[in-house]
């Protein structure tokens, strides 16, 4: 499969948390880096993700946003 996309990673899932209606998934990238993300439960359960499992995470993103006073 080709993609546009240039941040490419795969990893090993750690951690599912659910909710009502998204759940956040965590991903250990390797040397200490982890991604995280938030995802339907649909999708959740569509792709069949369980901690342990290999997965890619695929970033397509322009922005990111974070603040703190």
């Amino acid at each position: 499969m080709k993609l546009s996309a240039r941040n490419v990673f795969e990893g090993k899932i750690v951690e599912i948390t659910r909710g009502a209606v998204a759940g956040k998934v965590k991903i250990d990238i390797g040397g200490g880096h982890f991604v995280t993300s938030t995802v339907t439960v649909e999708a959740i359960d569509d792709l069949n993700l369980s901690e342990g499992k290999t997965v890619t995470a695929i970033v397509k993103s322009s922005d990111i946003i974070l603040g703190v006073e």
